[in-house]
């Protein structure tokens, strides 16, 4: 079931297009008098279509729309779904479909993708001048371990001069 854990996860973070405000609007207009569907019913809505069903029943219980009725697995459909008296209002006021159209009237916010903008440039440049100074620390060892290094060099050609030159005097 790893393709139903991955619609669900997609259908929960992303915008819903018009076709998908439609689908949901024709699930909560599918409950009908009883206020409820089962299992059968919602595939029978999707064609069989298990991950489809899922991924809409999941947007519609983030909604706080219909609840779920029956045992089910983590992501099966559940026995039953009941259509909340929240579901029903919101289908009233037009549902997902009227939503979808408010969004695509809505002016684009410039000025708050500004400001958000700005706000991200901020933290970068900050993260910027953080990362230039741990360079410059690192840079900074490194320079100090060169130096140390090339000491150590100095001392080990000074201690095979020394350990020459002495062994060279014992031989006379």
């Amino acid at each position: 079931m790893p393709r139903l854990r991955f619609i669900a996860k997609f259908a929960a973070m992303t915008e819903l297009n018009e076709y998908e405000s439609e689908m949901l609007d024709a699930v909560l207009e599918a409950f009908g008098i009883p206020d409820s569907l089962t299992r059968r019913q919602l595939l029978e809505l999707f064609g069989g279509d298990e991950a489809t069903a899922f991924s809409m029943v999941q947007i519609l219980l983030r909604e706080g729309l219909i609840a779920e009725a029956g045992k089910h697995g983590d992501y099966e459909l559940p026995e039953k779904l009941i259509l909340k008296p929240k579901g029903e209002k919101f289908l009233k006021e037009g549902g997902f479909t009227k939503r979808y159209q408010r969004e695509q009237e809505k002016p684009v916010e410039v000025g708050g993708t500004l400001a958000k903008l700005q706000q991200q440039n901020m933290k970068l440049q900050n993260l910027k001048l953080s990362a230039e100074s741990e360079r410059d620390n690192l840079q900074k060892a490194v320079n100090r371990l060169q130096t140390l290094q090339y000491i150590w060099w100095g001392l080990i050609a000074l201690a095979l001069i020394i350990g020459y030159l002495l062994g060279h005097a014992h031989k006379h």
